[in-house]
């Protein structure tokens, strides 16, 4: 399939998506932010470079695009345009994501994802989200995951 625009478009298109400071990102740090808690950002010395850590609860929040990261969600689809590129792109993301994510574990960090497709669309339940990540923080449970 060929795309619908020239390279140079594509270009200039795909440069404009950031991999720090995203709306979903922004959206969960100013509800947690509201609640109380304190945090950290992109920690380069964590494997995987979390988005939100919260050293107190031993916390790391990822807050997921579901196109970057190949959630199996409607937000998701493979792109028809080189293939086999965004396969192996899409299939790395989510190899280094579970190599952090274990990395983390071993080291004692409790992970959270936060998945784009929670945060977005008309079904979107903000209060329930904050709330149910801030009842993980609370635990000892050391895996969270909220999607839609």
């Amino acid at each position: 399939m060929v795309d619908i625009v020239d390279a140079a478009t594509r270009s200039r298109m795909m440069s404009g998506i950031r991999g720090r400071n995203t709306k979903p990102e922004l959206l969960i740090r100013s509800l947690l932010h509201r609640q109380g808690f304190r945090f950290r950002l992109d920690a380069r010395d964590l494997p995987g470079r979390p988005d939100i850590v919260l050293p107190r609860y031993r916390a790391v929040v990822f807050v997921h695009g579901c196109f970057w990261h190949g959630h199996d969600c409607p937000l998701f689809k493979w792109p028809q345009t080189r293939p086999e590129f965004w396969r192996d792109k899409i299939g790395r993301n989510r190899s280094n994501d579970e190599k952090s994510r274990a990395a983390l574990l071993a080291a004692g960090w409790r992970v959270a994802v936060v998945w784009e497709c929670a945060l977005r669309g008309a079904n979107r339940d903000l209060d329930g989200v904050l709330r149910r990540l801030i009842d993980w923080l609370h635990s000892d449970v050391t895996e969270f995951e909220e999607r839609s």
